[in-house]
């Protein structure tokens, strides 16, 4: 559905200016205090997206479905989520929360009683964003979270793309992870990129699709270039972290998830999937990402 800027929900503080667009409840606008457009604009030429929302899986299914129950059911790469209207509950200047709750639509490929809040608060020099998973069913929930923000690359501050780099608070030293033709997780394990704590960007990093760290040490980094301001990402909740852009396109999504894709050859039931967390009857689970800018 192409994007309408007029239903869209403007935030305001000192330091960001957002905009939530309420169909898949996406950040679609985050500019710094000087009105620098920071995230991707959705050209679809590239890639329609700027910061879909992930829901109720993460990542491809193998051969696009799943079992629960005896039931075979289909979902899309990163589920449903994104391409629904979400609900206004509330939004003011500083803060928006809107829900997108289980019909009989989303039934018939997910079938739990589910209420989806994402929430959108502007504190301080931060933006918090929180996605917030209940279970108002009677059996336990299956599922899983994922932000998927597009950041500009390069920034609009006057440094070269090759000069932008992901800084980790602590070095990753671990293997990354790498997903097949069908976005399945292979059982490889590939050296890290980062260096001393550093991923310099390059296009050739990601010639095979994502890069994913499954054994990351680190809950905060921060984005940009040596000369000008830094976005500061900070994802406590997070199992995963994706890394993703096209060859040439000019974004970078840096992605916190509560879940993976299938590993190649899964054939186990939904429960089993790798990744996924379950929500008790009336209980939630959550994943949080802040943002500050560092000038």
């Amino acid at each position: 559905m192409t994007a309408n800027p007029a239903d869209w929900i403007w935030l305001r503080s000192d330091d960001w200016t957002a905009a939530i667009d309420p169909q898949g409840a996406q950040l679609s606008v985050l500019r710094d205090a000087r009105g620098n457009d920071l995230l991707w604009n959705g050209d679809p030429a590239f890639w329609a997206g700027r910061a879909p929302i992930l829901f109720p899986i993460v990542g491809a299914l193998n051969g696009g479905h799943y079992r629960w129950c005896g039931q075979r059911y289909a979902l899309s790469r990163h589920g449903f989520a994104r391409g629904h209207r979400f609900e206004v509950l509330r939004s003011g200047e500083r803060g928006a929360l809107l829900r997108l709750a289980a019909d009989v639509h989303s039934r018939k490929i997910y079938p739990f009683a589910f209420q989806l809040d994402a929430e959108f608060r502007l504190e301080g020099s931060a933006l918090q964003i929180e996605l917030t998973a209940r279970n108002i069913g009677d059996v336990p929930m299956p599922a899983s979270l994922g932000l998927h923000p597009a950041f500009r690359w390069p920034l609009p501050y006057g440094a070269a793309r090759a000069a932008h780099f992901i800084q980790f608070a602590f070095d990753e030293p671990a293997p990354i992870r790498r997903l097949d033709g069908q976005g399945l997780l292979t059982d490889a394990a590939h050296p890290t990129p980062v260096r001393d704590r550093r991923l310099v960007l390059d296009d050739a990093l990601f010639s095979d699709d994502v890069i994913i760290f499954d054994r990351l040490v680190s809950r905060q980094l921060s984005y940009g270039a040596d000369d000008g301001p830094r976005i500061e990402v900070a994802f406590a909740g997070a199992s995963h972290l994706g890394l993703w852009t096209k060859p040439g396109a000019g974004f970078i999504c840096i992605e916190p998830w509560r879940g993976v894709a299938d590993p190649v050859g899964f054939e186990g039931e939904f429960t089993q999937k790798p990744g996924l967390f379950t929500v008790p009857p009336d209980s939630t689970r959550s994943l949080q990402m802040q943002l500050n800018w560092r000038g």
